[in-house]
């Protein structure tokens, strides 16, 4: 198993690892040809080059008639172009016409999963960063949770795990965070189970409350939630029911109103508690 090293925060990691957050490469609007991408490759009036298919190798070559074995590694299909025209000419064709067609981008690809609408592989044709292909994949889902984990792997064959907030990157709008990818990162988006909290008696909208398992609210949070209080609620004696982890049921008791006047700590609510406010009888 390879060893997973986690580093924070994001930018010192770029930093320190000596990936600069823009790179030439990454600028550049043309996509670099690499490692089992497939080609498409013409010469005009050339019937061994006609629309022909060629898969890039480990190492970045292909293989032509006439001129065997060619290294295209990193180079834009117009490099390839005019480096084919260089090979060719004049040993083989008279003034070639060349023409490369990258039938499927393979070696510049990343994955992402977890709470996004559309997830699965994407190509990094040209410079693309988090945001960007996280909207390419139809943005998050309700569900998503609150960090974004990208999985890198290093040139010694370790990979890194790099955490970015959501609520730092969506939210506040930190351009810091909207980091470059770079080619065979895992983009995980982690889901956030929606769990749910029960609020029935004497508050202005009782009923199931649908709340994020990493943010259960506390018991004034989930009142608050649920309309506030009505004018007849008996705010000193609140019912907290809720299973343990062995499933028996347990009652708990709160007051509101010394949680309010400061002496008493908001009681911290679990998933599936009911909470039932009772109607004062004066």
């Amino acid at each position: 198993m390879r060893k997973i090293k986690i580093i924070l925060p994001v930018i010192g990691f770029l930093v320190g690892m000596g990936l600069p957050l823009l790179s030439g490469d990454q600028s550049s609007t043309e996509y670099r040809i690499g490692p089992k991408d497939v080609l498409e490759i013409t010469v005009l009036n050339v019937q061994d080059i006609n629309k022909l298919t060629v898969r890039v190798s480990e190492d970045g070559k292909i293989t032509l008639p006439f001129l065997q074995e060619v290294d295209v590694n990193n180079l834009t299909k117009t490099e390839v172009e005019k480096k084919l025209v260089q090979l060719l000419d004049p040993k083989w064709v008279r003034n070639p016409q060349v023409t490369v067609f990258i039938k499927e981008y393979m070696s510049r690809r990343v994955s992402l999963i977890g709470a996004v609408e559309r997830p699965g592989p994407y190509e990094l044709l040209g410079r693309q960063t988090v945001l960007s292909v996280i909207s390419m994949a139809g943005g998050l889902t309700r569900d998503a949770g609150k960090e974004i984990i990208i999985i890198r792997q290093l040139p010694d064959g370790e990979s890194t795990s790099l955490r970015i907030s959501i609520d730092d990157l969506f939210f506040k709008g930190d351009p810091k965070l909207n980091i470059p990818l770079e080619p065979s990162d895992i983009i995980n988006i982690p889901v956030d189970k929606i769990v749910t909290i029960y609020v029935f008696g004497q508050v202005k909208s009782p009923g199931a409350l649908q709340v994020k398992k990493s943010s259960l609210p506390t018991l004034l949070q989930a009142i608050a939630q649920a309309g506030g209080f009505s004018d007849r609620a008996a705010k000193g004696s609140i019912k907290i029911q809720r299973k343990d982890a062995s499933g028996k049921e347990i009652d708990l008791t709160a007051n509101a109103n010394e949680i309010l006047k400061g002496k008493k700590r908001d009681v911290p609510l679990f998933e599936n508690d009911t909470i039932f406010v009772p109607e004062s009888i004066f």
